[in-house]
């Protein structure tokens, strides 16, 4: 009988008992409880089952499931007895930070205690047993309630584990899953100090100084900075991208992928299959596919963006956006199929994202938009020590998502996009002027998302952002570079047409300076004379391309204000 292909289950129970198509991945179990770590942390991309596993886990431990052997009795963890003899043994907590996407730092204390007060509920029926005391079922309950503090809600989840311990007379196994989703929308939103002080006495509490914990197993996307909320946690096991542990656990493999197909008879689709969802790597495991996309393609037969659509991509599309040239500059290459070689920090540091490279790559990398190409030793005579990676877009399911992304930047509030495109290509200042005016304003707010007001703070910024847009739509019809030399000087955009039929145009961009210039018009004229000065066009000149076919403006701004002005270069010459 032919499994049901359900989409968004991530309750064990529900999927094995509804019949719907699984892949085994219960000999997690196995190897977890072997490996005899307190504290695990598991980093994957979104969408790579870390729920269901974390279900799985639950349900096969938790006292709640006893007797529920008809859950695993056809997987793998079930083959040998000792295994067997551990279902249904554990109390077990199981907590999740998925939805905890607030704006302040009220708002996720309070969505936090809820989460907390809900696990309460569920195990509240031990309040009942003549082994508490009055006053313990009086903090129970104010906890319940939601009437504690905040030293209450930082040793609640220890607290909870006690209270299980003196009821079953075993530690507790603690589940946390999407552990670091409060982290990431407190960076996003600018509340990242308060966070991570609240987190880390959270996590001391429950995970270090908790003598009534048996193990825990904390997943996430990111290995937040041990520094920021793990300082105090010395028992804990790091299982990142790289990791050789659990490196078939999360994700399909090509066999199981294969398999898949056969059972729903398209087997013959497996070559674009893999082309579109195949790329991802953990540990020394290649060719592992996103699960979440191949269920939804099996399900539907369709190719699309199905992992790209499962959330607002706001942490990647900000780090791009607010990036310096060099970043965006690799981001160019990735989105013409290049790759480019960096270092690779997996330990994320958020407070450094706005001033370090290897800090976006890495987590673009832990995100999924990345995969490791290539390990490269890296030479000590060249002044650097250790490994470097070769990064790659992952995939093209992700290289359609990152050019939807950046055209997404401007068309959502910008309807006017492809009209400002064509005045750009033939010359239309007045069309190109009023278009940038209306899209300025709202854009760069929309840029702006607490931390570094874009309008205040390296305002060119925006613009490398806006060549992103460019290269979108018009990477068929030229190839568009910047930040490069030519000439004598590095150039803001170059670009060159693949069709000889088409101009080539250079684009300048300078903020305005009172002490240099008096007006918008007069920096749009420096923008404008320093692509000749420094020769920009000798690049394009020395591949045979007449002047009077390169366009060249200066991009002139104040804030919010734009004065764009330019023609073909012969006229400046």
């Amino acid at each position: 009988m032919e499994r049901t292909v359900a989409i968004g289950k991530q309750n064990f129970s529900s999927v094995i008992e509804n019949h719907c198509f699984y892949v085994d991945k219960t000999d997690f179990i196995r190897e977890w409880w072997d490996s005899c770590d307190d504290v695990t942390l598991i980093t994957r991309p979104r969408r790579f089952g870390k729920t269901l596993t974390m279900s799985m886990t639950e349900q096969f431990f938790s006292v709640k499931y006893e007797g529920r052997s008809d859950l695993f009795e056809n997987f793998a963890v079930w083959k040998e007895e000792r295994y067997r003899k551990l279902q249904g043994t554990y109390p077990v907590i199981f907590l999740s930070f998925a939805d905890v996407k607030r704006t302040s730092f009220q708002e996720t204390c309070c969505d936090i205690m809820k989460i907390i007060s809900r696990e309460y509920r569920r195990w509240a029926f031990i309040m009942k047993d003549g082994c508490f005391l009055e006053s313990d079922r009086k903090h129970y309950n104010d906890i319940l309630s939601g009437e504690y503090g905040s030293t209450d809600l930082n040793a609640s989840i220890s607290q909870l584990s006690e209270y299980l311990y003196h009821y079953y007379g075993k530690k507790a196994i603690i589940l946390l899953d999407e552990y670091d989703t409060p982290m990431q929308e407190a960076y996003i939103n600018g509340y990242w100090k308060e966070m991570s002080v609240f987190v880390r006495g959270l996590f001391n509490s429950a995970f270090k100084t908790n003598p009534y914990m048996e193990r825990a197993i904390l997943t996430g996307i990111t290995r937040v900075s041990k520094e920021s909320i793990f300082s105090d946690l010395n028992n804990l096991q790091v299982i990142s991208v790289t990791s050789r542990m659990y490196q078939t656990v999360f994700g399909f493999t090509e066999s199981e992928v294969e398999a898949a197909l056969a059972e729903y008879g398209i087997s013959d689709r497996m070559r674009e299959v893999k082309r579109w969802y195949d790329g991802f790597r953990f540990g020394e495991c290649e060719n592992i596919y996103n699960p979440w996309s191949i269920i939804k393609y099996i399900k539907e037969k369709e190719f699309a963006l199905y992992w790209a659509n499962t959330s607002s991509n706001v942490l990647a599309g900000k780090l791009i956006r607010e990036s310096g040239s060099e970043i965006k500059k690799a981001v160019e290459d990735l989105l013409q199929g290049k790759t480019f070689q960096t270092a690779v920090d997996e330990e994320i540091v958020f407070s450094d994202l706005d001033n370090s490279e290897s800090a976006v790559w890495s987590l673009l990398l832990a995100s999924g938009y990345l995969k490791i190409d290539a390990v490269v030793t890296v030479d000590p005579d060249m002044g650097k020590e250790g490994l470097e990676y070769r990064l790659a877009l992952t995939n093209t399911e992700i290289l359609l998502l990152f050019r939807k992304m950046v055209h997404g930047w401007f068309s959502e509030k910008s309807c006017g996009y492809n009209d400002f495109i064509q005045a750009l290509l033939s010359g239309d200042l007045e069309s190109m002027n009023l278009f940038l005016n209306k899209a300025v304003s709202a854009t760069i707010s929309m840029f702006d998302t607490g931390v570094r007001p874009s309008e205040k703070t390296e305002p060119e910024r925006f613009y490398h952002g806006f060549v992103l847009g460019l290269i979108v739509d018009l990477r068929r019809q030229y190839a568009i570079t910047s930040n490069r030399e030519s000439g004598f000087g590095r150039y803001d955009v170059i670009m060159k047409p693949l069709d000889s039929s088409n101009d080539a145009v250079i684009l300048e961009f300078k903020v305005y300076s009172p002490k240099k210039e008096k007006d918008l018009y007069s920096t749009a004229e420096s923008a404008l004379n320093q692509i000749l000065d420094r020769q920009y066009a000798a690049s394009l000149e020395a591949e045979g391309i007449q002047r009077d076919r390169i366009r060249i403006y200066g991009f002139a701004f104040r804030g919010k204000e734009v004065l764009i002005d330019g023609g073909y270069l012969n006229e400046y010459i």
